[in-house]
C-alpha cells in the first residue's frame, strides 16, 4: 500500500482518486474548493480545503512522508507551477504533474515535476490510433517508438501456427499472450494455433507494427 498526496479535485484529479482508492492506496486530496473536497471524501482516505500555493498549508500536510505527490490543477498553470516547485523543495519524493500543453510540461519539468500527464494527449493519440485502424483494439506507449498493442487476428493467419507465422523473426515483434473469451493465456508456444475470435497482444516498435498488421 502506498500514500498519495493528491492536489487538484477536477474532473481528472477525482478519477484519479477513485483509481487509486480501488487500487487499495492511501490518499490525501486537497483542493481549494469545499465543494469539490466534500464530493471526494467517499473516495478518499482523508480531503482537506487548502491553497497548495501557500508553503505553510502545504508544509503542514507532511510532503516527505508521501510516496507520491500528485498535482493536477487544471484552470491556473501558475498555481499548478508554484504547487510543483513548493512540493519538491518540502521533500516529496515523487512529483507527477498534469499539463495541458508541451511548453507546460518543460517548465514543470524545469521547477520540480519528476514525471508529467498530459491527459489530453494521451487520449487524443490513443483515440486516433484505436479508431483509424481495423485491427488495433487497444494499446499501452511504452516509449517514443516501442507499444504493446491488442490486435485482432489477420485473417490469413487463422489455422497456423505462431512458429509458422513467426512475426517475431519477420518484423521482430513478440507475441506475448493470446486472449480469447475474455481470458489471457500468457503461455504461448510454438504449436499454438490462431483462432477466429481470438486476439493477440504483441510488443514491437510502431512502424513494425504497422508494416506487419498493414495498419
Amino acid at each position: 500500500m502506498k500514500s498519495v498526496l493528491l492536489i487538484g479535485l477536477g474532473n481528472f484529479g477525482m478519477l484519479i482518486a477513485k483509481q487509486i482508492r480501488e487500487l487499495g492506496h492511501q490518499v490525501m486530496a486537497v483542493d481549494v474548493d469545499e465543494e469539490r473536497v466534500n464530493a471526494a471524501l467517499p473516495y478518499v482516505t482523508n480531503a482537506l480545503i487548502g491553497d497548495s500555493t501557500n508553503p505553510t498549508f502545504l508544509e503542514s500536510l507532511g510532503i516527505s512522508d508521501y510516496d507520491v505527490c500528485i498535482e493536477t490543477i487544471e484552470s491556473d498553470f501558475q498555481n499548478s507551477l508554484e504547487t510543483t516547485s513548493l512540493l519538491k523543495e518540502l521533500g516529496a519524493k515523487l512529483v507527477v504533474s498534469r499539463a495541458n500543453r508541451e511548453v507546460q510540461a518543460k517548465f514543470l519539468l524545469r521547477n520540480g515535476a519528476d514525471e508529467i500527464v498530459n491527459p489530453e494527449e494521451q487520449i487524443a493519440k490513443w483515440t486516433a490510433i484505436r479508431y483509424t485502424s481495423d485491427h488495433i483494439l487497444d494499446y499501452i506507449e511504452l516509449d517514443e517508438s516501442h507499444a504493446i498493442f491488442e490486435v485482432t487476428i489477420p485473417e490469413a493467419w487463422l489455422g497456423k501456427s505462431v512458429h509458422q507465422i513467426d512475426i517475431r523473426k519477420k518484423y521482430g515483434i513478440n507475441v506475448m499472450a493470446i486472449k480469447e473469451n475474455g481470458k489471457m493465456d500468457l503461455t504461448i508456444t510454438p504449436e499454438d494455433i490462431f483462432k477466429e475470435g481470438q486476439t493477440l497482444l504483441v510488443l514491437g516498435e510502431h512502424k513494425a507494427i504497422q508494416r506487419c498488421f498493414r495498419l
